[in-house]
């Protein structure tokens, strides 16, 4: 009687190089997805110019328009008057920021109904990695579109102090998070590319308008005690302020709570809402 035939243990097959849930696996995953999003921002010149045109709009003659009726005396982070150009000008910055969220959700929804950003979800990264990648490239695409405007206010003559010019970076960066993880989630929930519009319309103007980016909060309560407090809500005002007190090297404790905590809020509703076992999709299948 012979021996029965033992079978060789098979290896697990050996991960392709550059592939994995290894450290390097995972940046060249981040840099493919970052590339794409920097190189769609090369080819679309027009995307950048209409970044520019709105706030340059706002300074140039909506500011100028207004600075002698609508000049500000002493408000914290301002150490003495300023014109109005001035105040409006970080709110400006996150405008930069609010519509490149936008636009970053945009293609979002174009690629799903084209099918890329099926391809994207199937690898075996994290969902949330992969989206965060994207997220974090078009935060690195709108920062580069703020210091542009704010090269052009400074020749305007709009100077804040030198230093803030590197300190508002971790502020635009960190608002950028918060506006672009609230884009994505907003993306998740529409179906066609048709409708991107006018949903857009419900959000960008309510959150720039009923804040602080235009007029201080205690104007706004002189005028109308609701919409201050509808201000206070709305955290686009605390990506502002956060982005104000930054240029002049100071921190408003909480701008930044409020910033920090709606950016891992919307994006971790973005993540569950793109889970196709839990979030909308899933809901589409029944």
């Amino acid at each position: 009687m012979t021996a029965p035939h033992r079978m060789a243990p098979v290896a697990p097959p050996r991960p392709r190089p550059g592939h994995g849930r290894s450290l390097r696996g995972h940046l060249i995953a981040f840099s493919g997805i970052a590339g794409r999003e920097i190189l769609r921002f090369t080819r679309q010149r027009e995307r950048f110019l209409s970044a520019l045109v709105r706030p340059l709009v706002w300074l140039f003659i909506f500011a100028a328009g207004f600075r002698a009726v609508l000049g500000l005396s002493i408000t914290p982070p301002y150490q003495t008057y300023v014109l109005y150009e001035v105040y409006v000008t970080p709110g400006l910055c996150a405008m930069i920021q609010l519509f490149n969220g936008m636009q970053s959700s945009l293609s979002m929804v174009y690629d799903r109904e084209t099918g890329a950003m099926r391809t994207l979800l199937v690898s075996p990264y994290p969902r949330w990695f992969l989206l965060g990648s994207k997220l974090v490239a078009g935060v690195l695409v709108s920062i580069l579109q703020v210091y542009a405007f704010l090269l052009i206010a400074w020749i305007w003559g709009i100077r804040p102090p030198a230093p803030g010019y590197l300190a508002v970076l971790p502020a635009l960066f960190l608002s950028g998070l918060m506006l672009g993880a609230l884009g994505l989630f907003i993306s998740s929930a529409i179906r066609q590319l048709e409708n991107f519009a006018g949903v857009m319309n419900f959000v960008i103007f309510p959150m720039f308008f009923a804040s602080t980016a235009l007029y201080p909060l205690w104007r706004l309560r002189d005028s109308s005690p609701l919409l201050a407090d509808i201000a206070l809500a709305n955290p686009f005002t605390h990506a502002v302020e956060l982005i104000r007190f930054a240029l002049y090297r100071q921190v408003e404790p909480l701008a930044l709570g409020v910033v920090a905590g709606c950016a891992l809020l919307f994006f971790g509703a973005a993540v569950f809402m793109y889970d196709p076992s839990k979030g909308l999709w899933a809901l589409r299948k029944r």
